[in-house]
């Protein structure tokens, strides 16, 4: 798994990983906003962040906005069901409500800006291209990851096959039929 093998480099040092929930672990396109009953789970994402969070130097957080105060409970629930293995502690859920609804991006930004820094090495995974470049703006020493970092092995996987041939060959005897 390529997110596995990219925090590897870092060798023991603390690592403090924060995965947006909407649209990373959870399919924010079924039900609306608040329908957190409906959303379909990613469990392609769900599976390799579980064995990334049983790293011992990783530490896991979601790390979610909620347009209203009610998607707490909601969010909760979906990973109490699904990816129990986010622990209540390490889940920051941001109100949009409780802050004069402004941009759940910003949000996000100034939260991470305001983080006490403990000489871990800070990353957030996001599928919004928004998002990331509004905590970059605010937070130059967080490493971004787009959320295709969790499913996207395809260079390895394609040099894997190129170096033992075998794609090689199927082509070649199809070639020769």
């Amino acid at each position: 798994m390529y997110l596995k093998e990219y925090l590897e480099q870092f060798g023991d040092k603390k690592i403090k990983l924060f995965v947006d929930m909407d649209g990373v672990v959870a399919d924010y396109i079924f039900g609306s906003a608040q329908d957190y009953d409906k959303k379909r789970p990613l469990y392609d994402n769900i599976d390799k962040l579980e064995i990334v969070s049983e790293m011992p130097n990783v530490e896991m957080f979601i790390f979610s906005a909620t347009r209203y105060s009610s998607g707490f409970a909601q969010k909760h629930w979906w990973l109490d069901t699904y990816a129990p293995f986010f622990k209540k502690e390490n889940r920051i859920i941001i109100s949009r409500e409780d802050n004069e609804m402004r941009d759940s991006s910003i949000l996000k930004a100034e939260y991470l800006a305001n983080y006490e820094r403990d000489g871990s090495i800070l990353i957030l995974i996001d599928d919004d291209p928004k998002n990331l470049k509004d905590v970059r703006k605010m937070n130059e020493d967080i490493i971004l990851l787009k959320d295709t970092v969790l499913v996207d092995d395809t260079a390895r996987k394609l040099k894997n096959r190129i170096n033992d041939g075998k794609d090689t060959k199927v082509y070649i005897k199809k070639l020769e039929k």
